[in-house]
Protein backbone atom coordinates (compact mmCIF):
# COMPACT_ATOMS: atom_id res chain seq x y z
CA UNK A 1 0.00 0.00 0.00
CA UNK A 2 1.32 3.08 -0.99
CA UNK A 3 1.68 6.01 1.53
CA UNK A 4 0.29 9.06 0.34
CA UNK A 5 2.01 13.01 1.86
CA UNK A 6 -0.78 15.68 2.26
CA UNK A 7 0.44 18.46 0.98
CA UNK A 8 2.22 17.75 -1.87
CA UNK A 9 3.85 20.94 -3.89
CA UNK A 10 2.79 19.81 -7.28
CA UNK A 11 5.21 21.31 -9.69
CA UNK A 12 7.66 22.85 -7.38
CA UNK A 13 11.04 21.08 -8.63
CA UNK A 14 14.26 21.19 -5.61
CA UNK A 15 18.49 21.72 -6.28
CA UNK A 16 20.29 20.97 -4.11
CA UNK A 17 24.03 22.32 -4.25
CA UNK A 18 26.29 23.08 -1.21
CA UNK A 19 30.26 24.53 -1.99
CA UNK A 20 31.61 22.38 -0.58
CA UNK A 21 31.59 19.88 -2.83
CA UNK A 22 33.58 21.82 -4.99
CA UNK A 23 36.73 20.86 -2.54
CA UNK A 24 36.90 18.03 -3.84
CA UNK A 25 40.18 18.39 -5.55
CA UNK A 26 41.26 16.04 -8.32
CA UNK A 27 44.16 17.72 -10.16
CA UNK A 28 44.52 19.98 -13.13
CA UNK A 29 43.84 17.32 -15.82
CA UNK A 30 40.95 15.31 -14.11
CA UNK A 31 37.64 15.38 -16.77
CA UNK A 32 35.79 15.22 -12.94
CA UNK A 33 36.28 18.56 -11.60
CA UNK A 34 35.00 21.83 -9.94
CA UNK A 35 34.12 23.04 -12.97
CA UNK A 36 31.47 20.80 -14.34
CA UNK A 37 29.62 22.04 -11.18
CA UNK A 38 30.53 25.85 -11.65
CA UNK A 39 29.45 25.44 -15.45
CA UNK A 40 26.27 24.17 -14.64
CA UNK A 41 25.09 27.06 -11.94
CA UNK A 42 26.92 29.42 -14.63
CA UNK A 43 24.28 28.25 -17.36
CA UNK A 44 21.19 28.23 -14.72
CA UNK A 45 21.95 32.08 -13.23
CA UNK A 46 22.60 33.21 -16.87
CA UNK A 47 18.87 31.54 -17.78
CA UNK A 48 17.33 32.80 -15.01
CA UNK A 49 16.04 28.64 -14.03
CA UNK A 50 17.93 28.61 -11.21
CA UNK A 51 15.76 31.07 -9.40
CA UNK A 52 12.94 29.22 -10.76
CA UNK A 53 13.90 26.29 -8.57
CA UNK A 54 14.00 25.56 -4.73
CA UNK A 55 16.98 25.61 -2.78
CA UNK A 56 17.43 22.93 -0.41
CA UNK A 57 20.72 23.00 1.58
CA UNK A 58 22.66 19.92 1.30
CA UNK A 59 23.85 18.73 4.99
CA UNK A 60 26.81 16.50 6.59
CA UNK A 61 25.23 12.73 6.14
CA UNK A 62 25.49 10.88 9.64
CA UNK A 63 27.66 8.18 9.03
CA UNK A 64 25.30 5.09 9.83
CA UNK A 65 23.50 6.28 6.34
CA UNK A 66 27.21 5.43 4.39
CA UNK A 67 27.24 1.80 6.06
CA UNK A 68 23.74 0.65 4.94
CA UNK A 69 25.48 0.30 1.35
CA UNK A 70 29.23 0.26 2.02
CA UNK A 71 31.45 -2.07 4.02
CA UNK A 72 32.84 0.30 7.39
CA UNK A 73 36.51 -0.41 5.94
CA UNK A 74 35.44 0.96 3.02
CA UNK A 75 33.97 4.60 4.60
CA UNK A 76 37.29 4.61 6.83
CA UNK A 77 39.60 4.17 4.53
CA UNK A 78 38.38 6.88 2.27
CA UNK A 79 37.81 9.35 5.83
CA UNK A 80 41.36 8.44 6.26
CA UNK A 81 42.94 9.12 3.01
CA UNK A 82 41.20 12.40 2.95
CA UNK A 83 42.61 13.39 5.82
CA UNK A 84 46.10 12.30 4.96
CA UNK A 85 46.00 14.19 2.17
CA UNK A 86 47.13 17.53 3.09
CA UNK A 87 47.53 19.69 0.02
CA UNK A 88 48.26 16.55 -2.24
CA UNK A 89 46.05 13.57 -4.20
CA UNK A 90 45.79 10.22 -2.77
CA UNK A 91 44.67 8.18 -5.42
CA UNK A 92 42.63 5.47 -4.34
CA UNK A 93 42.12 3.64 -7.86
CA UNK A 94 44.10 4.56 -10.97
CA UNK A 95 41.71 6.83 -12.10
CA UNK A 96 40.13 8.20 -8.43
CA UNK A 97 41.92 10.52 -6.34
CA UNK A 98 41.15 12.12 -3.37
CA UNK A 99 42.10 15.81 -1.48
CA UNK A 100 42.15 17.23 1.98
CA UNK A 101 38.59 18.73 0.99
CA UNK A 102 37.31 15.15 -0.35
CA UNK A 103 35.26 13.89 2.70
CA UNK A 104 33.75 16.96 3.22
CA UNK A 105 32.29 17.20 -0.27
CA UNK A 106 31.66 13.23 -0.05
CA UNK A 107 29.17 14.29 2.79
CA UNK A 108 27.51 17.18 1.62
CA UNK A 109 26.85 15.23 -1.57
CA UNK A 110 25.21 11.98 0.06
CA UNK A 111 23.82 14.24 2.43
CA UNK A 112 22.54 16.54 0.12
CA UNK A 113 20.72 13.57 -1.53
CA UNK A 114 19.54 12.61 1.73
CA UNK A 115 17.92 16.00 2.00
CA UNK A 116 16.67 15.87 -1.13
CA UNK A 117 14.58 13.04 -0.41
CA UNK A 118 13.59 14.33 3.14
CA UNK A 119 11.61 17.46 1.45
CA UNK A 120 10.32 15.57 -1.43
CA UNK A 121 8.81 13.41 1.34
CA UNK A 122 7.73 16.47 3.58
CA UNK A 123 5.84 17.42 0.67
CA UNK A 124 7.77 21.20 0.36
CA UNK A 125 8.59 19.86 -3.17
CA UNK A 126 7.31 17.24 -5.85
CA UNK A 127 10.82 16.32 -7.17
CA UNK A 128 14.69 17.71 -6.78
CA UNK A 129 18.00 17.74 -8.41
CA UNK A 130 20.91 17.43 -6.44
CA UNK A 131 24.13 18.73 -8.03
CA UNK A 132 26.82 17.50 -6.21
CA UNK A 133 29.99 16.15 -6.88
CA UNK A 134 32.11 13.47 -6.17
CA UNK A 135 29.58 11.27 -8.41
CA UNK A 136 29.09 7.49 -6.68
CA UNK A 137 27.18 4.64 -8.96
CA UNK A 138 30.33 3.03 -9.89
CA UNK A 139 30.98 3.11 -6.32
CA UNK A 140 30.66 -0.78 -4.91
CA UNK A 141 30.18 -1.44 -1.20
CA UNK A 142 33.82 -2.03 -0.55
CA UNK A 143 35.48 -0.61 -3.44
CA UNK A 144 35.92 2.88 -5.47
CA UNK A 145 35.95 2.83 -8.96
CA UNK A 146 35.57 5.42 -11.76
CA UNK A 147 35.85 8.38 -10.08
CA UNK A 148 33.32 7.55 -7.70
CA UNK A 149 33.71 7.06 -4.02
CA UNK A 150 30.48 6.70 -2.06
CA UNK A 151 26.99 5.79 -3.97
CA UNK A 152 24.49 8.39 -3.12
CA UNK A 153 21.81 7.21 -5.09
CA UNK A 154 21.87 3.75 -3.30
CA UNK A 155 22.32 5.19 0.20
CA UNK A 156 19.11 7.37 -1.02
CA UNK A 157 17.49 3.97 -1.54
CA UNK A 158 18.43 2.72 1.82
CA UNK A 159 17.36 5.90 3.40
CA UNK A 160 13.69 5.71 1.86
CA UNK A 161 12.89 2.64 2.63
CA UNK A 162 14.38 2.71 6.40
CA UNK A 163 13.61 6.36 7.64
CA UNK A 164 10.37 6.71 6.32
CA UNK A 165 9.50 2.56 5.79
CA UNK A 166 8.87 2.76 2.21
CA UNK A 167 9.29 -0.65 0.52
CA UNK A 168 10.31 -0.13 -3.54
CA UNK A 169 12.51 2.11 -4.48
CA UNK A 170 13.09 2.47 -8.60
CA UNK A 171 16.90 3.31 -9.73
CA UNK A 172 17.06 4.45 -13.66
CA UNK A 173 20.59 4.97 -14.56
CA UNK A 174 21.41 7.08 -18.17
CA UNK A 175 24.55 7.66 -17.70
CA UNK A 176 26.76 6.47 -21.01
CA UNK A 177 28.74 4.37 -18.05
CA UNK A 178 26.91 1.19 -16.60
CA UNK A 179 26.18 1.65 -13.15
CA UNK A 180 28.04 -1.67 -11.62
CA UNK A 181 28.29 -0.48 -7.93
CA UNK A 182 24.38 0.03 -7.76
CA UNK A 183 24.13 -2.86 -9.57
CA UNK A 184 26.42 -4.77 -7.08
CA UNK A 185 24.35 -3.37 -3.90
CA UNK A 186 21.04 -4.49 -5.06
CA UNK A 187 21.34 -7.64 -7.04
CA UNK A 188 19.82 -10.01 -5.33
CA UNK A 189 17.51 -7.60 -3.14
CA UNK A 190 13.99 -8.08 -4.46
CA UNK A 191 13.03 -4.49 -2.97
CA UNK A 192 14.88 -2.50 -5.61
CA UNK A 193 15.02 -2.30 -9.10
CA UNK A 194 18.29 -1.13 -10.99
CA UNK A 195 17.79 -0.35 -14.37
CA UNK A 196 20.44 0.86 -17.11
CA UNK A 197 20.61 2.05 -20.55
CA UNK A 198 24.47 2.97 -21.54
CA UNK A 199 26.84 2.42 -24.05
CA UNK A 200 28.52 -1.07 -24.00
CA UNK A 201 30.73 -2.60 -24.68
CA UNK A 202 32.70 -0.11 -22.58
CA UNK A 203 33.98 0.93 -19.33
CA UNK A 204 33.23 -0.96 -16.06
CA UNK A 205 32.87 -3.76 -18.61
CA UNK A 206 29.60 -4.58 -17.09
CA UNK A 207 26.09 -4.15 -18.02
CA UNK A 208 25.47 -6.71 -20.47
CA UNK A 209 22.05 -8.10 -20.96
CA UNK A 210 22.10 -11.31 -19.11
CA UNK A 211 23.21 -9.51 -16.21
CA UNK A 212 19.90 -9.44 -14.50
CA UNK A 213 20.07 -9.53 -10.52
CA UNK A 214 20.53 -13.45 -8.62
CA UNK A 215 18.16 -14.76 -5.64
CA UNK A 216 15.36 -13.50 -4.74
CA UNK A 217 16.62 -10.05 -6.94
CA UNK A 218 16.82 -12.20 -9.98
CA UNK A 219 14.65 -10.19 -12.88
CA UNK A 220 15.30 -6.58 -10.92
CA UNK A 221 18.40 -5.79 -12.61
CA UNK A 222 17.59 -4.57 -15.64
CA UNK A 223 20.28 -3.61 -18.20
CA UNK A 224 20.22 -2.13 -21.91
CA UNK A 225 23.35 -2.01 -23.72
CA UNK A 226 23.44 0.01 -26.89
CA UNK A 227 26.32 -0.09 -29.52
CA UNK A 228 28.30 3.13 -29.91
CA UNK A 229 26.69 5.93 -32.00
CA UNK A 230 23.35 5.40 -30.40
CA UNK A 231 21.60 8.70 -30.09
CA UNK A 232 18.46 9.97 -28.78
CA UNK A 233 15.84 7.12 -30.53
CA UNK A 234 18.00 4.24 -28.99
CA UNK A 235 18.44 5.52 -25.74
CA UNK A 236 14.47 6.79 -25.67
CA UNK A 237 13.13 3.24 -27.00
CA UNK A 238 15.19 0.96 -24.62
CA UNK A 239 13.85 3.44 -21.75
CA UNK A 240 9.97 2.72 -22.79
CA UNK A 241 10.07 -0.61 -24.09
CA UNK A 242 11.97 -2.15 -21.21
CA UNK A 243 13.25 -0.18 -18.16
CA UNK A 244 9.96 1.63 -18.09
CA UNK A 245 7.36 -1.04 -18.04
CA UNK A 246 9.54 -3.08 -15.95
CA UNK A 247 9.23 -0.47 -13.30
CA UNK A 248 5.90 0.37 -13.55
CA UNK A 249 5.20 -3.53 -13.06
CA UNK A 250 7.43 -3.02 -10.34
CA UNK A 251 5.10 -0.33 -8.61
CA UNK A 252 7.71 1.87 -6.40
CA UNK A 253 7.24 3.92 -3.71
CA UNK A 254 10.12 6.43 -4.77
CA UNK A 255 12.38 6.64 -7.77
CA UNK A 256 15.54 7.69 -7.65
CA UNK A 257 17.83 8.58 -11.11
CA UNK A 258 21.65 8.86 -11.53
CA UNK A 259 21.41 11.25 -14.06
CA UNK A 260 25.11 11.59 -16.31
CA UNK A 261 24.96 13.38 -19.15
CA UNK A 262 28.01 11.96 -20.72
CA UNK A 263 26.11 9.89 -23.28
CA UNK A 264 25.94 13.73 -25.08
CA UNK A 265 27.63 14.10 -28.46
CA UNK A 266 29.55 16.17 -27.74
CA UNK A 267 30.85 14.52 -24.51
CA UNK A 268 34.99 13.62 -24.40
CA UNK A 269 34.61 10.06 -22.54
CA UNK A 270 31.74 8.75 -24.68
CA UNK A 271 30.56 7.68 -27.74
CA UNK A 272 26.87 7.96 -28.18
CA UNK A 273 24.90 10.57 -30.00
CA UNK A 274 22.33 12.10 -27.31
CA UNK A 275 20.91 15.71 -27.44
CA UNK A 276 19.54 17.81 -24.85
CA UNK A 277 16.36 16.85 -26.24
CA UNK A 278 16.44 13.41 -25.76
CA UNK A 279 17.77 14.21 -22.09
CA UNK A 280 14.53 16.16 -21.83
CA UNK A 281 12.27 13.13 -22.94
CA UNK A 282 13.77 10.54 -20.71
CA UNK A 283 13.40 12.69 -17.61
CA UNK A 284 9.57 13.33 -18.83
CA UNK A 285 9.00 9.59 -19.12
CA UNK A 286 10.86 9.02 -16.08
CA UNK A 287 9.08 11.77 -14.22
CA UNK A 288 5.29 10.52 -15.51
CA UNK A 289 6.84 6.80 -14.18
CA UNK A 290 6.51 8.93 -10.23
CA UNK A 291 3.06 10.62 -11.25
CA UNK A 292 1.69 7.51 -11.90
CA UNK A 293 3.08 5.16 -9.07
CA UNK A 294 4.60 7.42 -6.22
CA UNK A 295 2.46 10.64 -6.20
CA UNK A 296 5.95 12.60 -8.25
CA UNK A 297 8.24 11.15 -5.72
CA UNK A 298 11.69 11.48 -7.61
CA UNK A 299 15.19 12.31 -6.90
CA UNK A 300 17.40 12.81 -9.41
CA UNK A 301 21.51 12.80 -8.90
CA UNK A 302 23.85 14.03 -10.99
CA UNK A 303 26.49 11.57 -12.18
CA UNK A 304 28.62 12.37 -15.36
CA UNK A 305 28.77 14.59 -18.34
CA UNK A 306 32.10 16.09 -19.02
CA UNK A 307 31.70 18.58 -21.82
CA UNK A 308 31.17 21.63 -20.03
CA UNK A 309 28.47 23.77 -22.52
CA UNK A 310 26.83 20.70 -22.94
CA UNK A 311 26.82 19.87 -19.78
CA UNK A 312 24.73 22.92 -18.82
CA UNK A 313 22.40 22.97 -21.36
CA UNK A 314 21.95 19.50 -20.70
CA UNK A 315 20.82 20.02 -17.05
CA UNK A 316 18.77 22.87 -17.63
CA UNK A 317 16.76 20.39 -19.54
CA UNK A 318 16.74 17.69 -17.23
CA UNK A 319 15.28 20.51 -14.87
CA UNK A 320 12.83 21.78 -17.19
CA UNK A 321 11.58 18.51 -17.58
CA UNK A 322 11.05 17.64 -13.69
CA UNK A 323 9.47 21.34 -13.53
CA UNK A 324 7.17 19.96 -16.30
CA UNK A 325 8.29 22.74 -18.72
CA UNK A 326 7.77 21.62 -22.22
CA UNK A 327 10.85 22.61 -23.85
CA UNK A 328 11.34 20.57 -27.24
Amino acid sequence: MHQHFEGSAHGATGLVYHPDCLRHDTGPWHPESAERLRAILTHLDRTGLRAELTAIPARDVEPGWLTAVHRPEHVAQIEAACRMAHGRHIFLDHETPVSEGSWDAIRKATGGTLAAVDKVMAGEVQNAFCLTRPPGHHAEPNRVMGFCLINHVAVAARYVQRRYGLSRVAILDFDVHHGNGTQAAFWSDPTVLYGSVHQYPFYPGTGSASERGGGEGEGLTLNCPLAPGGGDKEFEDALESVLLPAAEAFDPDFVLVSAGFDAHAADPLGSMAVTEVGFARMTRAIRRLADERCHGRLVAVLEGGYDLDALGACVAAHLKALMGVDSD
